[in-house]
Protein backbone atom coordinates (compact mmCIF):
# COMPACT_ATOMS: atom_id res chain seq x y z
CA UNK A 1 0.00 0.00 0.00
CA UNK A 2 2.67 2.50 1.01
CA UNK A 3 5.52 0.64 -0.63
CA UNK A 4 7.10 -0.45 2.67
CA UNK A 5 9.67 -3.18 2.12
CA UNK A 6 10.36 -5.90 4.71
CA UNK A 7 13.70 -4.34 5.72
CA UNK A 8 12.00 -0.95 6.22
CA UNK A 9 9.25 -2.58 8.29
CA UNK A 10 11.87 -4.32 10.45
CA UNK A 11 13.60 -0.98 11.04
CA UNK A 12 10.29 0.68 12.05
CA UNK A 13 9.51 -2.14 14.52
CA UNK A 14 13.03 -1.94 15.98
CA UNK A 15 12.77 1.83 16.49
CA UNK A 16 9.29 1.40 18.03
CA UNK A 17 10.56 -1.21 20.50
CA UNK A 18 13.50 1.01 21.48
CA UNK A 19 11.50 4.26 21.75
CA UNK A 20 8.23 2.95 23.20
CA UNK A 21 9.55 -0.07 25.00
CA UNK A 22 8.39 -3.68 24.84
CA UNK A 23 6.04 -3.20 27.79
CA UNK A 24 3.86 -0.45 26.21
CA UNK A 25 4.14 -1.62 22.58
CA UNK A 26 0.90 -3.74 22.56
CA UNK A 27 -1.13 -0.83 23.98
CA UNK A 28 0.30 1.59 21.41
CA UNK A 29 -0.33 -0.84 18.54
CA UNK A 30 -3.93 -1.23 19.72
CA UNK A 31 -4.37 2.58 19.72
CA UNK A 32 -2.81 2.83 16.26
CA UNK A 33 -5.20 0.11 15.02
CA UNK A 34 -8.13 2.00 16.56
CA UNK A 35 -7.18 5.23 14.79
CA UNK A 36 -6.53 3.45 11.48
CA UNK A 37 -9.99 1.85 11.73
CA UNK A 38 -11.60 5.26 12.34
CA UNK A 39 -9.73 6.72 9.36
CA UNK A 40 -10.89 3.86 7.11
CA UNK A 41 -14.48 4.29 8.31
CA UNK A 42 -14.39 8.02 7.55
CA UNK A 43 -12.89 7.36 4.11
CA UNK A 44 -15.60 4.79 3.28
CA UNK A 45 -18.35 7.18 4.47
CA UNK A 46 -16.87 9.91 2.29
CA UNK A 47 -16.69 7.55 -0.68
CA UNK A 48 -20.33 6.48 -0.15
CA UNK A 49 -21.43 10.12 0.01
CA UNK A 50 -19.63 10.94 -3.24
CA UNK A 51 -21.11 7.83 -4.92
CA UNK A 52 -24.61 8.81 -3.77
CA UNK A 53 -24.19 12.36 -5.11
CA UNK A 54 -23.02 10.94 -8.45
CA UNK A 55 -26.05 8.61 -8.59
CA UNK A 56 -28.42 11.48 -7.81
CA UNK A 57 -26.80 13.58 -10.53
CA UNK A 58 -27.14 10.73 -13.04
CA UNK A 59 -30.78 10.24 -12.08
CA UNK A 60 -31.47 13.97 -12.49
CA UNK A 61 -29.83 13.89 -15.93
CA UNK A 62 -31.90 10.85 -16.96
CA UNK A 63 -35.11 12.49 -15.71
CA UNK A 64 -34.29 15.61 -17.71
CA UNK A 65 -33.62 13.50 -20.82
CA UNK A 66 -36.90 11.56 -20.34
CA UNK A 67 -38.83 14.79 -19.78
CA UNK A 68 -37.44 16.20 -23.06
CA UNK A 69 -38.33 12.99 -24.90
CA UNK A 70 -41.82 13.02 -23.38
CA UNK A 71 -42.35 16.63 -24.49
CA UNK A 72 -41.24 15.72 -28.02
CA UNK A 73 -43.68 12.80 -28.07
CA UNK A 74 -46.51 14.96 -26.73
CA UNK A 75 -45.81 17.58 -29.43
CA UNK A 76 -45.90 14.89 -32.09
CA UNK A 77 -49.23 13.55 -30.75
CA UNK A 78 -51.53 16.40 -29.66
CA UNK A 79 -53.14 16.13 -26.24
CA UNK A 80 -56.64 16.75 -27.68
CA UNK A 81 -56.79 13.14 -28.85
CA UNK A 82 -56.11 11.73 -25.40
CA UNK A 83 -59.01 10.98 -23.06
CA UNK A 84 -57.92 12.28 -19.68
CA UNK A 85 -60.21 9.91 -17.77
CA UNK A 86 -58.82 6.66 -19.13
CA UNK A 87 -55.56 7.62 -20.80
CA UNK A 88 -56.73 6.02 -24.03
CA UNK A 89 -57.18 7.76 -27.36
CA UNK A 90 -60.62 9.35 -27.46
CA UNK A 91 -62.85 8.59 -30.43
CA UNK A 92 -64.79 11.36 -32.16
CA UNK A 93 -68.51 11.35 -31.22
CA UNK A 94 -69.69 10.04 -34.59
CA UNK A 95 -67.26 7.11 -34.42
CA UNK A 96 -68.08 6.19 -30.84
CA UNK A 97 -69.69 2.77 -30.48
CA UNK A 98 -73.23 2.71 -29.08
CA UNK A 99 -73.44 2.05 -25.36
CA UNK A 100 -74.13 -1.53 -24.36
CA UNK A 101 -77.22 -1.88 -22.15
CA UNK A 102 -77.67 -5.10 -20.25
CA UNK A 103 -80.99 -6.20 -18.77
CA UNK A 104 -79.24 -7.83 -15.87
CA UNK A 105 -75.61 -7.97 -14.86
CA UNK A 106 -73.66 -10.70 -16.54
CA UNK A 107 -72.68 -13.48 -14.20
CA UNK A 108 -69.27 -14.70 -15.22
CA UNK A 109 -68.93 -17.29 -12.49
CA UNK A 110 -68.79 -20.79 -13.93
CA UNK A 111 -71.72 -22.97 -13.00
CA UNK A 112 -70.78 -26.41 -11.74
CA UNK A 113 -72.05 -29.17 -13.95
CA UNK A 114 -73.12 -32.53 -12.59
CA UNK A 115 -70.43 -35.09 -13.33
CA UNK A 116 -71.42 -38.14 -15.29
CA UNK A 117 -71.71 -41.21 -13.09
CA UNK A 118 -70.35 -44.40 -14.60
CA UNK A 119 -72.78 -47.32 -14.71
CA UNK A 120 -70.52 -49.45 -12.50
CA UNK A 121 -70.61 -46.80 -9.78
CA UNK A 122 -74.35 -46.27 -10.16
CA UNK A 123 -74.92 -49.96 -9.45
CA UNK A 124 -72.50 -49.88 -6.53
CA UNK A 125 -73.17 -51.51 -3.27
CA UNK A 126 -73.74 -49.37 -0.17
CA UNK A 127 -70.05 -49.64 0.61
CA UNK A 128 -69.33 -47.69 -2.57
CA UNK A 129 -67.82 -50.56 -4.49
CA UNK A 130 -69.25 -51.89 -7.74
CA UNK A 131 -71.12 -55.11 -7.22
CA UNK A 132 -69.60 -58.00 -9.14
CA UNK A 133 -71.77 -60.78 -7.85
CA UNK A 134 -75.29 -60.84 -6.60
CA UNK A 135 -75.73 -60.13 -2.92
CA UNK A 136 -75.83 -63.14 -0.64
CA UNK A 137 -79.07 -64.23 0.79
CA UNK A 138 -79.18 -63.52 4.45
CA UNK A 139 -80.45 -66.34 6.68
CA UNK A 140 -83.99 -65.84 7.80
CA UNK A 141 -84.84 -63.43 4.99
CA UNK A 142 -87.94 -64.31 2.89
Amino acid sequence: MFGVDSSELFLIVLVAVVVIGPKDLPRVMRQIGHWVGKARNMASQFRLGVDQMMRETEIAELEKKWREQNEAIMKAHPAALIDSDWGKPALPDEAAPPPVVLDKPADHTPQPSAPAIPAAVAEASPAGRPSRRPPRATPGAP
